[in-house]
């Protein structure tokens, strides 16, 4: 099952502070619903561990975060892949670009993202909804831990 999302958030911050935010693992540990570790490789890899729900099926997802495409302080690619074991799988990736605005940055991102096994049982409608439910509490925690930061 294949998903599309898309959505942008207003950033009180500089295109700088909102790039270095993008770029630190313990910031985007903090963000992530459901995340239990984030662990740096590499300047491009994380390891990650993230627990979720998707109607009555919840699932532990062992996987891989990878940065790519790096146009600082502007835009990059993030795709990661997910095993959740008995309940399936979920792999995707995101454009995400940063614009300076009059009041800060101005974060866009366009996602797509792809499930199999159990999940994929539970119907588009909710699968979809859950995704963009999570994407959304990721932005929004995102752009308040961000507004929280002091700029350097």
């Amino acid at each position: 099952m294949a998903l599309e999302m898309e959505g942008s958030y207003e950033l009180p911050v500089s295109q700088q502070v909102a790039w270095a935010a993008l770029n630190d693992a313990e910031m985007l540990k903090r963000c992530i619903p459901g995340c239990e570790e984030l662990e740096k490789v590499s300047d491009t890899e994380l390891k990650a561990v993230v627990v979720t729900k998707i109607g009555p099926v919840k699932a532990k997802f062992r996987g891989t975060v990878t940065l790519s495409d790096f146009n600082a302080p502007e835009s990059y690619r993030i795709a990661g892949e997910g095993d959740g074991g008995i309940a399936g799988f979920a792999k995707g990736g995101a454009f995400v670009q940063l614009t300076p605005g009059e009041s800060g940055t101005t974060l866009a991102y366009k996602a797509e993202a792809q499930i199999g096994g159990k999940l994929a049982q539970l119907g588009q409608r909710l699968v979809a909804g859950t995704a963009k439910k999570i994407a959304d509490e990721f932005f929004k925690n995102f752009a308040e831990a961000v507004a929280q930061q002091e700029t350097p």
